[in-house]
């Protein structure tokens, strides 16, 4: 019983990391992502962050991002490499479907739009079941 028990909170915390970072923006942290817009091809969050607010890892898929102010944003990846990224108000970017903790590592508040596309198939899946 005990070997039992042992395997299975091995098995949790080896696969618990897995699920969690496999987690939608907005379901994961609405404090960040808050869903404004949503059909069968795009949906559209808003994003803020406040001085040094961190995320908890989470997924996109691909995405236009569109910063709504400077900042200066730090990307931790589940493999534990990071990437910071500096932008400014008024840029837009294509971001590939990824899986990360943002982190605000500016002294200012940061906001963004970010575009998720869903994928082709998705939306053809999605319009056919509702006829």
């Amino acid at each position: 019983m005990k070997l039992r028990n042992l395997l299975f909170c091995a098995a949790v915390c080896l696969f618990a990391p897995l699920y969690a970072s496999a987690q939608d923006a907005a379901k994961a942290d609405p404090a960040h992502y808050k869903v404004e817009f949503e059909n069968s091809q795009v949906r559209v969050l808003r994003v803020h962050y406040g001085p040094h607010e961190k995320s908890i890892m989470h997924s996109h898929p691909n995405a236009v991002a569109v910063y709504l102010t400077d900042g200066s944003m730090r990307f931790n990846f589940p493999d534990g490499k990071t990437q910071d990224v500096a932008g400014k108000k008024g840029q837009a970017l294509f971001t590939p479907a990824t899986v990360h903790m943002p982190e605000d590592i500016g002294d200012a508040a940061f906001d963004a739009v970010v575009i998720e596309l869903k994928s082709p198939k998705a939306a053809h899946a999605k319009a056919a079941a509702k006829k």
